[in-house]
């Protein structure tokens, strides 16, 4: 049975077309070692089959709809490497038409092509690919006395797929309630857990194996774990420090369960209090984040979000010292960039920074019904900082949550995992 997010697909290709889809190409780690394993999430989204050296087509004016090119079986490689489905697998399992070997893509190429108006792939990606389809276009294109028909159009199916992906269905919005669970889950594991003269290394490892403890492949993108001054380094990803009494510690870590991403943050005391300097800039944080996820509503666009965000956080610095002036006219000259210089959230799916248009020309876009968003402010304030309160330099926050935009409001996928500072206290009370 064909997926119904290849069946949409179909609905929205030219009907005189044909699609092909590459899945992702492994990854050398290191010389003869790869990486493990990720499906393309195009591929995956359309498909579900998660295996290499798989190619898949799709023609919607045809009477073959759907077919798979993929590895066949081999019982020596699998000894090796693990079950394959095999061209039968990929016919009774994963819902294909038809499926051959796909050492056979290369001789049926032509096949493939010859009368389709349009071809929907994606230059760029694949240059081994690239030479082959443009090949032989072109060698079709030089027979012109004969009656073959090669594409005259090359689209990106991205410009179908990715707007899909943006509104996510019941079964993917359940799906991705699960990875948020076992995400906000390790999160509070780990909070009971912290203890000054830990490593940032061991905290990582704690919720990673929760991860997949849970059933989730792991996390959906490098955990961020920094502790003190880290925590005012964006994309920390080093996690080799130590967990010093009185810092903060930053975690930014989310699961991936069964192609879904979730994506939380929390900031918490290593010694399981706030010190007043760390709680004033932990609620400034807090206000902000909250009163933004009640703006997760149909309607409104992403930069009235981010607007906000700014507005709200520069108020507060100016009220604790950060900032002197006007906060209009900071705002204006961008100063709150200093300690604020990211965006307030992403879309997010079967990618942790989900795909679809942020912009319609240089509009921004509005939300709907079906899209999960993260909600995360922050204010990063450098120990090297100069003119400020000297009692905020080195403390970095932020707190970020996975919200579901629905008709009757947002609804915050990761609320397993606390973030008012009373009852983060309260439960990492050793």
């Amino acid at each position: 049975m064909i997926r119904s997010q290849l069946a949409e697909f179909m609905k929205r290709m030219d009907q005189r077309s044909v699609a092909i889809i590459p899945a992702a190409r492994e990854a050398t780690r290191s010389n003869d070692t790869q990486y493990r394993y990720r499906q393309d999430s195009d591929f995956l989204y359309l498909t579900g089959f998660e295996e290499p050296e798989s190619i898949a087509i799709i023609a919607p004016g045809r009477e073959q709809k759907y077919t798979l090119f993929v590895r066949p079986r081999d019982p020596e490689r699998e000894v090796w490497d693990g079950k394959r489905a095999g061209v039968e697998g990929a016919k009774n399992e994963f819902g294909a038409e038809e499926a051959f070997p796909i050492a056979e893509f290369d001789e049926k190429l032509h096949e493939i092509l010859d009368g389709a108006n349009v071809l929907y792939y994606r230059l760029g990606v694949n240059p081994d690919l690239d030479g082959k389809v443009i090949r032989e276009i072109a060698r079709m294109r030089a027979l012109n006395r004969k009656p073959i028909h090669p594409p005259r159009t090359i689209i990106d199916p991205a410009t179908i797929v990715h707007e899909m992906r943006v509104l996510k269905s019941a079964e993917e919005i359940e799906l991705m309630q699960r990875a948020a669970d076992i995400a906000a889950e390790a999160h509070v594991e780990a909070m009971k857990a912290v203890r000054p003269g830990m490593n940032e290394f061991e905290v990582e490892a704690m919720i990673e194996h929760y991860f997949r403890r849970q059933g989730a492949s792991g996390p959906s993108y490098t955990s961020i774990v920094g502790a003190g001054a880290n925590a005012t380094v964006l994309h920390y990803i080093s996690n080799n420090g130590e967990l010093r009494d009185g810092e903060l510690l930053l975690i930014d870590a989310g699961a991936e369960y069964k192609g879904y991403a979730s994506d939380i943050t929390r900031t918490f005391p290593i010694n399981g209090r706030y010190t007043k300097a760390q709680r004033e800039i932990y609620d400034l944080v807090l206000e902000t984040q909250m009163a933004c996820v009640e703006m997760v509503r149909p309607g409104t666009t992403h930069d009235e979000l981010k607007t906000h965000s700014i507005e709200m956080l520069t108020e507060g610095m100016v009220s604790l010292g950060l900032l002197k002036g006007d906060p209009k006219e900071l705002i204006k000259d961008k100063k709150h960039e200093q300690f604020y210089m990211h965006g307030l959230g992403h879309m997010l799916g079967i990618d942790v920074h989900d795909v679809g248009l942020y912009y319609f020309d240089k509009e921004s876009r509005a939300l709907e019904p079906g899209v999960v968003m993260t909600v995360e402010p922050g204010l990063y304030i450098s120990p090297a900082t100069k003119d400020i309160p000297e009692q905020y330099l080195g403390i970095g926050v932020r707190i970020e949550d996975d919200v579901l935009c629905t008709t009757n409001g947002p609804r915050v996928l990761t609320s397993k995992v606390p973030k008012n500072a009373d009852e983060i206290e309260a439960l990492m009370v050793k």
